[in-house]
């Protein structure tokens, strides 16, 4: 089974998508209407174990019909991912926690600024979400201690994601933090940062260098809309770390 995800492609619609994906990933492209006289579905079945992820560029509902049949359990199913022609939702459909299709989603979703949707209980039930912004070349260790002292009483085990602004998402320090503790990063573009300037304090510095009042404080309120400020930007050592909880139960 080949480690590198495929791309399916539904529609030639989703060609563009698919180009981006195929070159952030390292993907192989499917193009089922190239194979005459075979259904697409048949097509699929026979293509469906020879890798690990998946991503389908088109709707949930044919994805769903795609694998009917085809599943076993969640140790051994690849993971799918499911990407809309409009680049807008990746959802983890299938394998999602222990197949990796979680992880593949928020890939997926930072490669082509769509939101990443994951449904499995293990992340369901995390209620935090933390915005961070660091300097260049800032170690893991530090932004460890950063996020620790932000969330005080509250553990890390309790945090579903973190989010940064696009120019931190390669962040070494950044990136091993995450995957040290296996968390989810999710980067926004600073144009949708900009739209929704939710900052306590404006930093002239965060202005000056990245074009906006703030970093931290509007990732985690854009990550979570139904969450509140928990921690009000912090700042230490160079990392500065504000925190949201989700408050989906007083809806």
């Amino acid at each position: 089974m080949n480690a590198a995800p495929a791309i399916w492609l539904v529609r030639a619609h989703g060609e563009e998508l698919a180009a981006v994906l195929q070159a952030g990933l390292n993907a192989e492209v499917y193009r089922p209407w190239l194979q005459e006289g075979v259904s697409h579905k048949a097509q699929f079945a026979q293509s469906y174990r020879r890798h690990a992820q998946w991503i389908v560029i088109g709707a949930t509902g044919i994805a769903v019909r795609f694998l009917d049949g085809l599943t076993a359990d969640k140790h051994t199913d690849p993971a799918l991912v499911v990407l809309d022609e409009a680049g807008r939702f990746a959802i983890a459909l299938l394998a999602g926690h222990e197949g990796g299709a979680n992880a593949l989603a928020y890939k997926v979703a930072r490669a082509v600024g769509a939101t990443p949707v994951v449904t499995t209980a293990t992340e369901a039930v995390k209620p935090l979400v933390v915005g961070i912004g660091c300097r260049k070349g800032v170690p893991a260790e530090r932004i460890e201690a950063a996020v620790r002292h932000a969330l005080g009483q509250r553990g890390i085990e309790e945090v579903r994601e973190m989010a940064t602004v696009d120019l931190k998402a390669n962040e070494p320090g950044l990136l091993e933090f995450c995957s040290r503790h296996d968390l989810p990063l999710r980067v926004f573009a600073r144009a949708t940062l900009a739209a929704r300037p939710w900052v306590s304090v404006p930093s002239d510095w965060v202005r000056s260098n990245v074009g906006l009042d703030g970093v931290c404080e509007p990732c985690a309120l854009v990550a979570s809309p139904r969450g509140a400020l928990l921690v009000p930007k912090t700042c230490l050592d160079g990392v500065a770390v504000a925190v949201v909880e989700d408050k989906w139960m007083e809806i």
